[in-house]
């Protein structure tokens, strides 16, 4: 009997009409986004807190933004290396395994000993290195469920990207709210906790996945019933590639992807100050305490953005237990003991806000927006990537850049009354909420083409070099979003707040223009690729 799907005969099984081992990718990815924001969005706001009273480390900002660069920019080095040692020796699913528990442990590290410098860097290098082995080899095997090239492919990785959402949403939302209300290393706990609980649903559901993902010594024996035949494509396929490396097609589109990858520095050089200076920005410059009415208002708004996703997330889990409890019951049972506790928690924070009179908009809080934004437009975008409004990669990446500076402008603006070297004012949270939104239609714009066309104009045989530059640009920007962030408090104190944030203003808004120029000469250098 051919089966429809990769994997075992229960893979066969459908939620959503796609394979039921996508859901058990989605889920541990979902905890594994869960435990990651959560923990970035307490970073700074921890290392920025006073000591006395608010239990924090009292570093200065620029001391608290350069790590979080470092940090921010390592967990896109680590994945190349992850991906090799799982090409080579441990196959994706050990590699999965193993980096859910170096996090786990980096996460345990952090929460145990918050005030010990040793456990809390240590906690931090887990955290990269565990990143490096799972972030790659997980989104390998989402590929590897389905044996077509097709929509359904596409489809797949869809909702898998809106797992990553739905952990980043629920980890910034509830690991922020414990950090800041409740205490620190109970937010960093938290995010280890539902790593831990990722881990174990993975690893005792993996055979779900039939052979997929195994270590290449557990392969063997199947390769070589077919080592002659790949042997022989291996080399014709190599034959080729080797023919077109040296063409001038194949030269003009390594080139583009070199402008892309590069327009991408700048992107994510300002879009990654989310969770650097416009953290600082939301603690210490906005006006975060709602009283009356407004109160209310946020309360209600606060319970329907949590408990909408939380329940479409629950009837998923269900859907998954349907089709997979008879043989994968222990891994289903975890996951649904994840579920209890996160309700729990859900309950909890919603009930203890609606007991008090007035209400306290957590800094981190602004965090989930993106993710809700992105949940909330992805759709529309992507009816009209398909309509005959489609523009080409250049353009939409040029708008992209051009939102992202336009949100930074919304900023700049609503900072003009802050005076200079202020440490602390009250403007209105709304132009906080409207750069969010301007970022993400950015984001939406950006993030997707990247590393579509990394892999439509780049030859077969360097698809892995290519998305290898494609990471290394990602760790440049970052690692230069946190040490441009850091100059936050000279540029405030000499020039302004309106100042800093026109900086992310211009060059992206510059870069979107030069690009738009580039766009006829790059679509020409595709060759034919869209």
């Amino acid at each position: 009997m051919e089966f429809k799907f990769g994997g075992s005969e229960t893979n066969q099984k459908t939620v959503l009409g796609h394979p039921s081992g996508l859901f058990v990718l989605f889920f541990t990815e979902m905890w594994e986004r869960f435990s990651y924001y959560g923990m970035r969005a307490l970073l700074v706001l921890f290392l920025t807190a006073a000591i006395l009273g608010e239990g924090g480390w009292g570093w200065e900002r620029s001391e608290a933004l350069l790590l979080y660069g470092w940090y921010t920019g390592l967990v896109y080095i680590t994945p190349i290396i992850g991906g090799f040692i799982a090409d080579k020796f441990t196959g994706y699913r050990n590699a999965v395994v193993i980096g859910a528990f170096l996090m786990t442990l980096g996460h345990a590290s952090m929460a145990l000993e918050v005030t010990a410098d040793m456990f809390f860097y240590l906690g931090l290098g887990l955290l990269i290195i565990g990143n490096g082995m799972f972030k790659p080899n997980i989104s390998s095997m989402v590929g590897q469920l389905y044996k077509s090239q097709g929509k359904e492919k596409d489809a797949g990785y869809t909702i898998f990207y809106m797992g990553i959402n739905a952990g980043a949403f629920l980890g910034i939302l509830l690991c922020g709210y414990i950090g800041e209300k409740v205490g620190w290393h109970y937010g960093f706990g938290l995010a280890g906790v539902f790593m831990f609980f990722g881990m174990l649903q993975f690893y005792f559901a993996q055979k779900i996945f039939g052979r997929i993902g195994l270590s290449p010594k557990r392969t063997e024996d199947f390769d070589d019933a077919v080592e002659n035949s790949l042997e022989e494509t291996k080399e014709l396929v190599e034959e080729v590639a080797s023919e077109a490396e040296r063409s001038k097609v194949t030269s003009d589109r390594l080139k583009v992807i070199g402008v892309f990858a590069f327009f991408t520095i700048f992107f994510w050089w300002a879009f990654e100050q989310a969770g650097g200076s416009m953290t600082v920005f939301a603690a210490d410059y906005t006006d975060r305490v709602l009283t009356g009415e407004g109160a209310v208002t946020f309360k209600i708004f606060n319970t329907l953005l949590t408990v909408i996703p939380m329940l479409i997330i629950t009837w998923v889990l269900l859907m998954l237990f349907k089709q997979t409890f008879s043989k994968f019951a222990l891994s289903n049972l975890l996951l649904g003991t994840s579920f209890v506790i996160i309700w729990g928690i859900v309950i909890w924070m919603l009930n203890r806000e609606f007991g008090s009179e007035e209400s306290e908009v957590p800094a981190s809080w602004f965090g989930i927006l993106n993710s809700f934004f992105i949940i909330a437009f992805a759709p529309l975008f992507s009816k009209v990537w398909e309509s005959k409004y489609n523009p080409t990669g250049p353009v939409k990446f040029a708008i992209g850049l051009i939102l992202l500076g336009l949100g930074f402008g919304i900023l700049a603006y609503g900072s003009m009354g802050i005076p200079l070297g202020a440490k602390t004012a009250s403007v209105s949270m709304i132009f906080l909420i409207l750069a969010y939104l301007f970022h993400t239609l950015g984001e939406l714009c950006v993030s997707p083409v990247g590393l579509s066309y990394v892999s439509k104009l780049a030859p077969l045989k360097l698809v892995g070099l290519m998305f290898g530059v494609w990471f290394v640009a990602n760790f440049i920007a970052n690692l230069t979003a946190g040490w441009t962030g850091s100059y936050i408090d000279p540029i405030v104190e000499e020039y302004g707040m309106s100042t800093f944030f026109l900086i992310f203003t211009a060059v992206p808004v510059g870069a979107g223009i030069i690009m738009l120029i580039l766009n006829r000469t790059l679509i020409r250098m595709m060759h034919g690729i869209r």
